[in-house]
């Protein structure tokens, strides 16, 4: 795949994003989709492109995205932080834009494990005291 301008990885809960930045007009596709189409959801679309909005390049790259793991929210989370690594990887005059709109921060938090004797990460089971 030389045709690839830049790549980027972007992780977000349980989800793991592979991006790849190619010369074009501006299409973005998901898993061999759409990504209108595989992000239903208008915000999580709107997430996706915040990024390209914020450095002016909605119309200049051809953007396909391989994602797995997680739910739609950790998807579109991994999205935004693989395009604005690769953005940045492209040109690194992105890098103030994207990092002043936190778009560059990995988000570190995850789910928290279940525990022994509990009936979630943190609920207990009810206390009977008869």
């Amino acid at each position: 795949m030389a045709d690839n301008l830049a790549l980027g990885t972007g992780r977000r809960k349980t989800s793991i994003a592979r991006v790849f930045l190619k010369a074009g007009d501006g299409k973005i596709t998901v898993n061999g989709k759409e990504a209108g189409e595989y992000f239903a959801n208008d915000s999580l679309l709107y997430t996706v492109r915040q990024p390209l909005d914020v450095t002016d390049n909605l119309a200049r790259f051809d953007i396909v995205v391989r994602v797995k793991g997680g739910g739609p929210s950790g998807q579109a989370g991994a999205c935004r932080l693989g395009i604005s690594r690769a953005l940045v990887q492209f040109d690194e005059s992105n890098r103030k834009p994207l990092r002043a709109n936190g778009f560059l921060t990995r988000d570190p938090r995850m789910v928290e494990r279940k525990k022994y004797g509990q009936r979630g990460a943190r609920r207990r089971f009810q206390f009977s005291k008869r």
